[in-house]
């Protein structure tokens, strides 16, 4: 369980320094688009007040958001101590709580979450932004897909080992 929390500690100081970075010290508030290396990498400052990719912006559910993040967390460390599993199952679930806390945090503090990177390429422009702490939430999800419930010996799924 070290694991998980180290990861997640982590996630959390790296996603909140490059927020801090971003939007205080780069004052992108102001600004807006920094094209850092277009088109493939812009700051673009998005306050995103819904879920993923903006869904339900218009409504005032940032309490409700809240404490759908901390129940998840809750859930998530709960579950990875219950049923354990190797390295890449505690890093997972360290992403995706590092990364939850993250966003919660920028609710807290902000009332949005602070959403700036983007990315596109070939002609196709993306108009979504995201931050560090996203990708822990979706790499820590994707990971306990694939690994929750294995262990590291032979990669055989816990409950058959009663």
């Amino acid at each position: 369980m070290r694991l998980t929390y180290w990861t997640a500690f982590c996630v959390f100081v790296v996603d909140q320094a490059t927020k801090w970075l971003v939007v205080h010290w780069l004052d992108l508030r102001s600004v807006a688009v920094i094209d850092v290396w277009p088109p493939f990498f812009t700051l673009r400052m998005a306050w995103n007040r819904g879920v993923n990719f903006g869904l339900f912006a218009d409504f005032d559910a940032r309490w409700l958001l809240v404490a759908i993040a901390l129940g998840v967390t809750a859930f998530v460390l709960y579950w990875i101590n219950r049923e354990g599993g190797g390295r890449p199952a505690l890093i997972s679930a360290g992403l995706l709580v590092g990364g939850a806390v993250g966003n919660v945090v920028d609710r807290i503090l902000y009332g949005a979450v602070a959403d700036f990177i983007n990315m596109s390429c070939c002609g196709i422009v993306n108009p979504f932004a995201f931050n560090v702490a996203d990708v822990g939430v979706f790499a820590g999800a994707l990971g306990l897909v694939f690994f929750a419930g294995r262990d590291e010996g032979g990669g055989k799924d816990r409950r058959k080992r009663t």
